[in-house]
């Protein structure tokens, strides 16, 4: 049987991963645009997301 604590691990870890995914999406777009206030700002919410 699963424990809730196992089961909220996995739930942040997956949050976390949805998380850095849609950041790596939005900063391909940002170069692809040639956006660089746009490309250090995700830059900076990387570092922050870790």
């Amino acid at each position: 049987m699963v424990r809730r604590s196992q089961v909220r691990q996995q739930i942040a870890q997956t949050h976390r991963s949805n998380l850095r995914e849609n950041l790596q999406r939005r900063m391909d777009i940002a170069r692809a645009k040639g956006d660089e206030a746009l490309l250090q700002k995700l830059t900076a919410e990387a570092a922050y997301i870790g």
